[in-house]
């Protein structure tokens, strides 16, 4: 019989010793793995896609800070080199100079020289700042879109109430005005009560045209059962499921995945009250679909407590779903979602929630702060259904991420008429240079030739 040795260190000596049948007293304690949130974030399967896309706009969002800050000064939209390297630490750029954020966005800024203290000076370029205007101007004409993004949100609250705080973190992600609460709120009071300073509450919650109670998810339910012939039962509480490129699917959760998808549950614009009556439905049903409705349950769900809590779970993923669904670009940093807990009535841990399930939402670390994306919005890093604003914004990054290409066309008027006048355009138009007299002696000579070849 073969004795099993196993080596390991005296920390004393630091001699290795042999594990056997003479120190088999000798304890070992093995650490087990652990298993929390943040080892689950560490080892989720990457999107390079997403991450790439989250670190692009975290340069862009660096850059909008510090246009925010020069342009609030009062001696004007532009500052000198000099004071660019005390002002970009405020907008969060501490890692770049300011030479080096100049020479590596000529695209955005300007530099120039003062034309009365003669030293450098920078601006924001004309077309990055037109790009700016646009999105405001956008923004400001979607009063009816924000009108039913703000409804939707209170709509799926506990109590039909939102902390207004909340709502301005999430201002830009929903395409909402600057001053949102007096364009939006106080102007559609017929809509909107402002119940305190903080709080504004929707006034009536019932969905009478039954146009702002629909779900963004229900849309693809139903492309699902129209188009691939799929069971009502299959698809009527289903989440489309995207799985990231080399995810690996452990033994036995496609079942649960399955069952997971037929769960019920309670939908984002439904009450409680609503949602026990459709359950008890099944009552007036005739006897052969009340018997197949019931097995279906039955199969679906084995315990009660545990149905109960994936129920549960499953209606904050929907809402999740469908707060993301509301935003421009389909995505939201993580920590401001957890403002919406209390009033949309979300107990459970969010990021828990989101590692929980990867096929429909995705965490991206390369950002300033972990982003959540819903990743059946996006595809190759592009967002599938595009928006005006979101446009706007893909064109801002798309001048951040020229960097020294195509810096030819940046030349202005000015610098135009400083280059030395070295054509002149003739009378048919073209554009000839000095030493363009040598070419009609050189035509006329060999016309010349041809003429003798001729003779």
């Amino acid at each position: 019989m073969t004795t099993l040795q196993l080596r390991w260190k005296n920390p004393a000596s630091n001699t290795p010793l042999s594990f056997g049948p003479f120190n088999s007293t000798t304890q070992i304690r093995w650490k087990k793995p652990a298993n929390t949130a943040q080892t689950r974030l560490e080892n989720r399967t990457r999107d390079p896609n997403l991450d790439k896309l989250t670190a692009h706009y975290r340069r862009l969002k660096l850059i909008l800070n510090l246009y925010d800050v020069v342009s609030a000064r009062k001696r004007g939209p532009f500052l000198s080199v000099q004071s660019l390297s005390k002002w970009a630490p405020h907008a969060g750029i501490k890692t770049v100079t300011a030479g080096d954020l100049l020479r590596k966005y000529p695209h955005i800024f300007e530099v120039f020289t003062h034309p009365i203290k003669r030293n450098l000076c920078c601006k924001f370029r004309e077309k990055f700042v037109i790009l700016l205007n646009q999105e405001d101007d956008v923004v400001s004409q979607n009063e009816d879109e924000n009108v039913m993004r703000i409804r939707k949100i209170l709509m799926m609250s506990v109590n039909g109430t939102i902390h207004l705080h909340a709502l301005r973190l999430l201002r830009t992600e929903l395409g909402l005005p600057e001053n949102f609460r007096d364009s939006i709120i106080i102007k559609y009071d017929e809509v909107f009560r402002m119940v305190d300073l903080e709080v504004v509450e929707l006034i009536d919650r019932n969905d009478k045209d039954g146009s702002f109670g629909v779900a963004k998810v229900e849309s693809w339910r139903k492309k699902e059962y129209t188009e691939k012939w799929l069971s009502e039962f299959e698809v009527k509480y289903a989440f489309p499921i995207h799985f990231p490129t080399g995810f690996k699917i452990e033994p036995g959760s496609r079942e649960k995945l399955k069952n997971w998808q037929r769960l019920p549950y309670v939908k984002p614009y439904e009450r409680e009250l609503t949602y026990h009556l459709n359950l008890q439905t099944t009552e007036t049903m005739e006897p052969s679909s009340r018997c197949d409705e019931l097995t279906s349950r039955s199969a679906v769900v084995g315990k009660r407590t545990f149905g109960g809590v994936e129920r549960y779970e499953k209606r904050a993923v929907a809402i999740i779903h469908e707060v993301l669904s509301l935003t421009v670009e389909k995505s939201v940093p993580v920590e401001r979602l957890a403002h919406f807990k209390k009033d949309l009535g979300i107990v459970v841990n969010i990021r828990e929630l989101l590692l929980k399930h990867p096929g429909i939402f995705y965490i991206s670390t390369k950002g300033i702060a972990e982003i959540v994306f819903l990743r059946e919005a996006y595809s190759k890093g592009c967002l599938i259904e595009p928006n005006p604003i979101y446009d706007l914004r893909r064109n801002m990054l798309d001048l951040l991420l020229l960097g020294n290409r195509h810096t030819s066309e940046l030349k202005t008027e000015r610098e135009l008429k400083d280059e030395p006048k070295d054509m002149t355009d003739d009378e048919n138009g073209w554009e000839s240079r000095e030493g363009d007299f040598v070419i009609p002696i050189l035509e006329s000579f060999t016309d010349h030739e041809d003429n003798d070849n001729m003779n």
